[in-house]
């Protein structure tokens, strides 16, 4: 494993990586599919793990995912959708325990921010969220304690321990208007959390309010959500917005449909002077 990436303020990466229409366009002829995520994290600082969104994961792969990257790589990872979609953040210290006992703690110094990402069926309820919020482990050792309260289809199957103790950071996605609303604001600023700024090509409200230490960007598309990419000009905007934040930030592309995602976490690298970028490659 290389010496790693040196300490700066700004990640950039994408969400997740196992894309076949990415084989042969961004990832090398005859690269193998179990080495994309050592290639990518060669070009990249930082990647949103999004697997575990969509099921709860475990500890070998977490530990497969840390040995794979490089020292100082950072991973975000996304919480679960039966958190944030199906329990709609309410009664959820059960499910909470199940995700931080399924083998987060073992990414240990390059686990990053926690995303949460709310469904645009959710509305705004201020208790609702204050509550969730209070409920967030804010250390990894804070994670390990929630970890344990994990029920019984974790058994054989969890992690509970953590090897260094370091500060938790989360994150929220919020895509209904009605938290348009300053209250909302002021509660991710009291509680800590960093509200993501999203670009979803005018589908969702885009929110610029900076409301922790930390600034988390997730950028879905230009022109067409998921689809279209980032010019020339709409990456010098785009870095140009992150550097006059004054704030460390956190930076996802999750325009994969057209192999647009990986080029344009790339470029906006470049822009923000993460010189450890590897060799550019053309774009499709």
């Amino acid at each position: 494993m290389s010496d790693g990436w040196p300490d700066g303020p700004y990640r950039v990466g994408i969400s997740g990586w196992r894309y076949p229409p990415w084989r042969k366009v961004y990832y090398p002829d005859g690269l193998p599919q179990r080495a994309e995520l050592e290639y990518a994290s060669g070009r990249l600082n930082s990647i949103e793990l999004n697997g575990s969104f969509y099921s709860l994961q475990r500890p070998s792969s977490y530990q497969r995912w840390y040995d794979e990257t490089p020292d100082g790589f950072v991973f975000a990872v996304k919480g679960p959708r039966f958190v944030t979609h199906l329990k709609k953040l309410a009664d959820v210290d059960a499910p909470l325990a199940n995700f931080f006992a399924s083998g987060v703690l073992a990414l240990g110094n390059k686990l990053g921010p926690v995303l949460w990402q709310l469904p645009p069926t959710l509305g705004y309820d201020e208790e609702r969220c204050a509550a969730f919020f209070a409920s967030l482990p804010r250390t990894t050792a804070q994670a390990a304690e929630v970890a344990k309260g994990h029920d019984e289809r974790m058994k054989g199957r969890s992690l509970l321990e953590c090897a260094v103790d370091i500060r938790l950071r989360h994150a929220i996605e919020v895509r209904h208007s009605s938290f348009q609303t300053p209250g909302f604001v002021q509660l991710c600023r009291r509680h800590d959390i960093a509200l993501v700024c999203a670009d979803t090509a005018g589908k969702w409200p885009m929110f610029d309010d900076i409301t922790s230490d930390f600034a988390y960007v997730r950028l879905h598309g230009a022109d067409e959500l998921y689809v279209s990419g980032y010019d020339d000009e709409a990456l010098d905007r785009w870095a140009a917005k992150i550097r006059a934040w004054d704030q460390s930030a956190y930076v996802y592309f999750d325009n994969d449909a057209k192999v647009r995602a990986p080029f344009d976490a790339e470029g906006l690298s470049r822009r923000l002077g993460i010189t450890s970028v590897g060799a550019e490659v053309s774009r499709p």
